[in-house]
């Protein structure tokens, strides 16, 4: 782990996922658990924090500047990287992984080492669908999309409903939208078998290595950059988590 400065990496290759997603592949492997994230620092931008889709790559969808840079970015050109951070998931027993987005990213090492027995994947429509060919290879695969232009047309949770046995699953896996997170415990709770979620948070980050606080999470003060960002599902129920989170200034906001 580097506390510390940035590592400087060289970009080697990108993949175009989607029309608004790139891999970026990098000169240098870093030993990650799946989950697990990094401070990524674009010069003279801003640094953010992003999820390893593996080893030697990130995957970003464009949506402010810091990404808007990366996404720029070609074959020679340099960035910084901190990490890796956090505590990744911990699959046990038979694994259901859900992503919603680019929520499927740092589950991605996860299928891809061989722990997922099936894998929900949701996006808005089919041109937003990241690592679906990859994932039909190597789980059993079900998609949603809410243009219902691939798979069943609606949310992740209607999949849910309609198709899963929850219970028949020892660990839960799931990063995306956090409405779409906590559609998901409230299944959980119902079915009394919150304790199998694993849900990894996103909240704004300063430092990334438990100093700022800046993303700590009510009522308990749980750092998402050091204790999370990946939470058990009874850890959350009676937390901000599906209610609010908070901005760069600490202002509350809906999440």
């Amino acid at each position: 782990m580097h506390d510390g400065m940035p590592i400087t990496v060289k970009v080697t290759e990108i993949d175009e996922e989607t029309p608004t997603v790139r891999t970026i592949r990098f000169d240098h492997s870093f030993t990650i658990r799946p989950g697990q994230f990094c401070m990524v620092w674009v010069p003279g931008v801003d640094e953010v924090p992003m999820g390893f889709s593996s080893a030697n790559s990130i995957t970003v969808q464009r949506v402010g500047e810091a990404t808007e840079a990366l996404t720029k970015l070609k074959v020679g050109d340099s960035f910084g990287i901190r990490g890796p951070f956090g505590n990744g998931f911990t699959p046990r027993g038979r694994v259901l992984a859900i992503g919603g987005g680019v929520g499927v990213v740092p589950l991605y090492p996860l299928a891809k080492e061989g722990s997922v027995k099936t894998f929900i994947l949701g996006a808005r429509t089919e041109r937003e669908l990241v690592f679906a060919h990859q994932l039909e290879d190597i789980t059993d695969l079900r998609i949603a999309t809410d243009d219902g232009s691939e798979g069943y047309h609606g949310f992740v949770t209607g999949v849910l409903d309609q198709d899963i046995d929850l219970v028949s699953y020892d660990t839960i896996c799931v990063c995306g939208p956090e409405m779409m997170m906590k559609g998901i415990l409230d299944r959980l709770e119902r079915a009394g078998i919150a304790s199998h979620g694993q849900f990894s948070l996103h909240r704004y980050m300063k430092c990334g290595i438990g100093v700022c606080g800046s993303c700590s999470i009510d009522p308990e003060g749980l750092r998402v950059c050091r204790d999370g960002p990946v939470f058990t599902g009874d850890r959350l129920l009676n937390s901000e988590f599906g209610t609010y989170a908070r901005d760069a200034s600490g202002q509350k906001k809906r999440p």
